[in-house]
């Protein structure tokens, strides 16, 4: 057993790949439906590292696995994000989980009078909240690494708490949350036959129609032709009508006529489907209104397929990279259209490493910004920041030649990649700590780490679920982003396959580490006063 200790303490990035790969094949492990994922990578991790104490890989390599996957977050969800800040329903989520923060921030205070010091009170703090931001305040505040050992024995607990606690809400409650089917393109083609609408102009009949119906061409005098808003409707056109559910399609066809299949797609001499990949820059990043085709080239936009899900139509929608863009046009053009959108099936993975390095070296250096409050010191947000840099640069989208977002492919094996990275070096890191820690701390401490932890996940759910009223996906998102550890949104987003787990993570992460950061100096201010 030595010398296999020995061998692995020689080898960190042995260590580092075989707890990735230990990990996932734990991770896949289902009890009752739930499996812990990439988050039992983190567990293996802990245990490699009490094996093999000096096994830790560069702790350099932690921080770019983390950077990895908050800059994939935050370029994926920005626009997201600030629609959120803005809705009920983000403010709602901010408030259950600043609630939830500032509860385990007095509750890990109050421990003060049990004999605990402030710093192991502020080191409870920030460990069951993952907040590195919070104990480098702490500890450059108090002039002491004193608060470092409460939060190694509480750092363990803020990742694996979560978890189980999230596993048993979903027991609990008996939550069952199935990933959400595909939208997929429906179409039907409808005779006009409602004497009404004879006369209308193509954009006063969507007026009419149900919200999702988008209308792609007309048939009139045997030839298939394109469209505009202003386009004058007759009796007898055959509209070619989409829509992302079946049930708007029944709807608009018992408002305009009959359904005739076949009347357009049998005839293609005029107008015919293609599907190209969108990954010219000159495309990415705008939107559909302002596209400007070659003169000579006509041709619709039918629908955008973006990962399993398709898009319709519409001005606004912005074109990224590697999307799949659905068309009619003559085949006389499809050579062009082509040439114009760029066609490549590569372009579903490519992503601009001049954009990467500019996005993750400015929210790096924002991060290192030392901010100043009246009264409370000095702190950074570090990563914090370069999520909200991120986030900034998803909502923009494109500036110039610059563009920031990148194919959805691209970007989940960028984040997936650098979470993985993470929980593997942290996890290693934290073995030989934990072990020591809980062997000389005591079970006091651990006991006063685990009641933190608690009162930060327990008010955060009731307030989600019970005050707010919050659906439950939305729930474990907001005890991801309240916690903060990318572990806990790795087994949420098993538990809730839905996009609100890593929506509201974007929301909530960036504004309760600014929270826990400011409670610390406050705490500190009041203790000195």
């Amino acid at each position: 057993m030595d010398a296999v200790r020995t061998f692995v303490e020689s080898q960190p990035l042995f260590a580092l790949f075989l707890t990735i790969a230990i990990g996932y094949l734990i991770g896949e492990i289902n009890v009752k439906g739930v499996a812990l994922g990439s988050g039992a990578v983190l567990f293996v991790g802990l245990a490699v590292g009490a094996f093999a104490p000096k096994s830790t890989p560069p702790a350099l390599l932690g921080t770019l696995g983390l950077l990895m996957f908050l800059y994939g977050i935050g370029i994926q969800y920005g626009a997201q994000f600030f629609r959120g800040l803005t809705s009920r329903e983000g403010m709602k989520a901010n408030a259950a989980a600043g609630l939830g923060v500032i509860a385990s921030g007095l509750v890990a205070c109050a421990f003060i009078h049990f004999g605990a010091t402030l710093a192991d009170a502020l080191g409870m703090f920030a460990g069951s909240g993952t907040s590195t931001a919070s104990l480098q305040v702490a500890i450059a505040s108090m002039k002491s690494s004193d608060a470092a050992v409460a939060y190694s024995v509480a750092y363990p607990f803020g990742v694996a708490g979560p978890i189980l606690f999230i596993y048993a809400l979903t027991l609990a409650l008996k939550v069952e949350i199935s990933k959400p089917p595909a939208k997929l393109l429906e179409s039907a083609e409808i005779a006009l036959r409602n004497a009404s609408l004879f006369g209308l102009s193509v954009s006063e009949l969507l007026t009419r129609l149900p919200a999702g119906v988008a209308i792609a061409a007309v048939r009139r005098a045997h030839h298939n032709q394109l469209i505009t808003d202003d386009f004058l409707l007759r009796a007898d056109d055959v509209l070619l009508v989409t829509a992302t559910d079946p049930r708007l399609l029944g709807e608009a066809t018992a408002l305009c006529g009959e359904l005739q299949p076949g009347r357009m797609t049998s005839h293609r001499e005029d107008l015919d489907y293609m599907r190209v990949f969108a990954s010219n820059p000159a495309v990415v990043g705008m939107t559909l209104g302002s596209l400007r085709y070659p003169e000579g080239l006509s041709c619709a936009v039918v629908h955008v397929r973006r990962g399993d899900t398709d898009l319709l139509s519409s001005p606004d929608l912005i074109l990224e990279a590697g999307d799949r863009v659905g068309l009619l046009v003559g085949r006389a053009h499809q050579a062009s259209v082509r040439a114009f959108f760029g066609d490549s099936i590569r372009g579903t993975a490519d992503l601009s490493f001049i954009c990467l390095g500019i996005g993750a070296a400015a929210g790096l250096l924002v991060g290192a910004i030392p901010l100043r409050f009246p009264g409370l010191g000095v702190f950074s947000l570090g990563l914090a920041a370069l999520l909200l840099v991120a986030l900034c640069l998803g909502k923009v989208r494109r500036s110039g030649p610059f563009v920031w977002v990148m194919p959805l492919s691209a970007n989940l094996v960028l984040r997936n990649l650098g979470l993985t990275i993470f929980l593997a070096q942290v996890g290693i890191a934290c073995g030989p700590k934990f072990v020591a820690t809980v062997g000389t701390a005591g079970p006091l401490l651990l006991l006063y780490g685990a009641i933190t932890l608690l009162v930060l996940v327990g008010v955060t759910a009731i307030c989600c679920l019970w005050i707010f009223k919050l659906s439950f996906d939305t729930a474990v998102g907001v005890i991801c982003g309240a916690t903060g550890n990318p572990a806990i949104l790795a087994f949420a987003n098993r538990v809730a396959p839905t996009d609100q787990p890593d929506i509201m993570y974007a929301m909530i992460f960036p504004s309760m580490t600014i929270v826990k950061v400011l409670f610390v100096q406050i705490a500190i201010a009041i203790a000195a006063g």
